[in-house]
């Protein structure tokens, strides 16, 4: 079975797609650290983040792994533990830009489809259920309000020792969400049989028990 759950920064669809997948035994894809990893790859080797033709190069020798640990999944770029620094404020701002590029984008989307077809996936971004798993047999689309967002980034950053103002991290987050939806290669946009899911008010432990009955309706 292939789970897309997809949705704006911060609606908390990895933290909710881990659980899923935890609890159903599935196979797990950050598709959303992915192109963090290569916007990192163009920070750590100072390439324009509009340069396709330089990101794409370092991309092709570039392996990205996910590694799950007693402490959570680790995301690994070749052999380096890069789980931390793709959290960072420098590739939060940037990969939005990044994700935007044809080339990026079809190379990561080739790879995440090659993960899928390995077996039972959970899986979640902001083009999986349009364009990654077009076929997946549950789509998930998670809201919440740009407030709340913020409030979760917020949380998130405070224990990863981040301190980005509130009010900052809220317009960054109404930035990104606009950039996502208006890029013209896989916009975030809902699938049209997707299932839309307000998480607004909603404990991450809800959410998951909403979308597990989903799933075991299907």
């Amino acid at each position: 079975m292939q789970i897309a759950i997809d949705g704006p920064a911060s609606a908390g669809k990895s933290t909710v797609a881990k659980l899923i997948a935890t609890r159903l035994g599935y196979i797990y894809c950050d598709t959303g650290a992915m192109y963090r990893v290569v916007t990192l790859l163009a920070i750590q080797n100072h390439i324009a983040f509009d340069d396709e033709k330089a990101i794409m190069q370092k991309l092709q020798q570039t392996e990205i792994n996910f590694q799950p640990t007693s402490n959570g999944q680790k995301v690994f770029m070749n052999d380096q533990d890069v789980t931390n620094a793709i959290r960072q404020p420098d590739v939060t701002n940037n990969v939005s830009q990044v994700a935007a590029l044809a080339a990026v984008r079809k190379e990561l989307v080739t790879r995440q489809q090659k993960i899928a077809a390995e077996g039972n996936i959970v899986m979640d971004g902001r083009d999986i259920g349009t364009t990654v798993l077009p076929n997946a047999e549950v789509k998930i689309f998670m809201i919440a309000s740009a407030a709340e967002r913020a409030q979760r980034r917020y949380k998130e950053n405070i224990q990863k020792g981040i301190n980005t103002p509130l009010d900052v991290l809220e317009k960054e987050i109404v930035a990104r969400d606009y950039k996502d939806s208006h890029r013209k290669i896989s916009p975030l946009q809902k699938a049209t049989d997707a299932i839309e899911l307000d998480t607004t008010h909603l404990t991450i432990p809800e959410v998951v028990d909403k979308i597990i009955t989903i799933i075991n309706s299907k």
